[in-house]
Formats: C-alpha cells, structure tokens, sequence
C-alpha cells in the first residue's frame, strides 16, 4: 500500500478501532454467535487499477441476528472506476486511496430493524500533491414494524451527535439521508432515515471529528433497540413480511447504492462488497398488505417526516 498524507494513517486507525468496538458491542448483545474474520489483500491488478485489502467480519445464526457483516477495507487504485471519474472530472489521471467501515445488520426477529452504517475517507494525488479528499458516511434505520418511540430515539441520538457541528448539520444530513435513501421506482424511502453525508472537506480536524461522532454515535442510537425487541414474540406472518420487505433493501443496494457501484467498478472483492445482501428474502407478485393491518402501517413511515 503505498503511502500518502499522515493524516490518512489516524483515520485509518480510528476505524479498525471502530470495527473492533462495534464486534465487541454486537457479540456481547447476540449472547450466543461470534464474527469470523475473513482478512484479504489484494495485489495491485493491471486490468483493474486496484490495490489493497480489508478484514471482512460476519457473524451468522446468532440468537439475535440472522446475520450481521461489518467490514474494514483500505484500497488504492491509479485510476478511477468510471462512475466515480465522470461525478469529478477534476480526478481525472490522479492516483488515489480510500479507507472505510460499512456494516449492515439483519436481525432475526421481525420487529428488530435492519440497520446500516458507514464511515469513510477518500484520498486522491496527482504528482505528489494531494489534490482532493473528503469525508463521508452516516446511519439509517429499516424497520418492518416501526414503534414511535424508537425512531424517536434513532434521531435523537443523531441530533445529539451533530449537535456540536452547527444548528443546521442534523437538518441537513437527515434530509441528505432521506434523498439519498430513496426507492424512486418505488416511491418510497428505504426505512426511516437518519443521516448521510458525502464529500465533506472543509477542515479535516473538525470533518473527522464529526466523522468519529457519527461511527461512535451509532452504537448508541442502535443498542437501545436491540434491547427493547430482541425478545418480542413473532409468528410465521411476521416472519414472512420481513423477508417480503428485505426486498426492498436488494433493490435498494444494487440499484442505487453508490458504495457497492463504485465497489463492484473498481475491481472490488465481491463478496466483501456484497456482504449487505439478507442471508433469506423473498418477492412476491404485487402483493398488498390488508388495509388496516400493522403490515399496511408500514407505508406511513416510508415518507420524509421530522421525526423529532
């Protein structure tokens, strides 16, 4: 790997931190399962332009989660993919490297939701001159069966966290989220929102700064959930709504999702990059929840509000 700006290294080292914390966290609330490590490295590939490696971690048929995957990769690349190098022309011929933490969690019981994190930092270099390099990353939540209370609590907690970062950054970065997170051949959001940020690079002490209060804050905003429905009881109707909505979320990450494209683009490892995937989903030909029903309620979430 070769070296750049210091200042990529502590970064770097805050997320293996990251990652290390939030396995601990999530193993101790499962009771019952463990992560694996899968550590690869990949040597640079002229057909790709791509170099580097990552520790894939998954922890599958626990007590509480069916499965959760959460991985570190750090990679580099003397050209970009080009979904990336059309969004910024001005990258064009620069060499660049990009370190990350991205984790999708799916619960087994139906009235736990799925979560998603990420946190990131892009670097890129032309003749030895930093010539562009941003922050990114953010939280959301997807609930089959929402309660008030806990997306309540969900932003909250992101509030809380962007509080320090100006009046406006909660607004922004939830609405972000909301536009983002956006089924458009659905017409509907993916869950219930939260926040995301991308290209975040006006001074790097306080952009990473906010950067570790994001990847720290999510702990807090997920484990109280965790605790209030790991252990609520479910039937095979429940079950099956769950598996008919991680649809949704499939559609959602191959469709739209910027991190798997550009992954996938640039030569990336497919099965870390895909590792978001529900371990079991299910379609079904237009099918309707019956009016009334707390499958039906799920509808009146999908839609930006201010959940506070």
């Amino acid at each position: 790997m070769r070296r750049m700006d210091p200042t990529f290294d502590l970064v770097r080292n805050y997320l293996t931190d990251l990652q290390d914390r939030i396995c601990a966290a999530i193993e101790a609330v499962d009771g019952q399962a463990r992560f694996t490590e899968d550590a690869w490295t990949r040597a640079p590939d002229a057909a790709v332009a791509h170099a580097g490696g990552g520790r894939t971690r998954i922890l599958r048929e626990g007590a509480v989660f069916e499965q959760a995957g959460i991985g570190f990769s750090d990679v580099s690349g003397s050209r970009l993919p080009p979904s990336a190098s059309a969004a910024r022309p001005e990258l064009a011929g620069a060499s660049w490297r990009a370190c990350g933490v991205s984790l999708v969690f799916h619960p087994r019981n139906p009235y736990l939701p799925t979560t998603h994190a990420n946190v990131r930092h892009f670097r890129a270099e032309r003749d030895g001159q930093t010539v562009a390099w941003w922050f990114g990353g953010g939280f959301d939540l997807t609930p089959f069966y929402p309660f008030d209370e806990d997306v309540a609590h969900w932003h909250r907690t992101a509030a809380g966290l962007c509080a320090p970062f100006g009046v406006d950054r909660y607004a922004e970065h939830k609405r972000w989220c909301d536009e983002y997170f956006f089924l458009r051949h659905r017409n509907e959001t993916r869950g219930v929102g939260g926040l995301f940020f991308d290209d975040l690079h006006g001074d790097f002490e306080r952009d990473f700064a906010y950067l570790r209060a994001v990847g720290d804050g999510f702990l807090d905003a997920y484990l109280p959930i965790v605790e209030r429905r790991k252990d609520t009881a479910y039937g095979e109707r429940e079950r099956e709504f769950q598996l008919y909505r991680r649809g949704r979320y499939v559609e959602f990450n191959l469709v739209y999702d910027r991190g798997t494209l550009f992954g996938l683009q640039s030569g990336g490892r497919t099965e870390s990059i895909l590792m978001s995937l529900p371990p079991r989903v299910r379609w079904e030909y237009a099918w309707q929840p019956e009016a009334g029903s707390a499958e039906a309620r799920l509808q009146q979430y999908l839609v930006p509000r201010d959940w506070l």
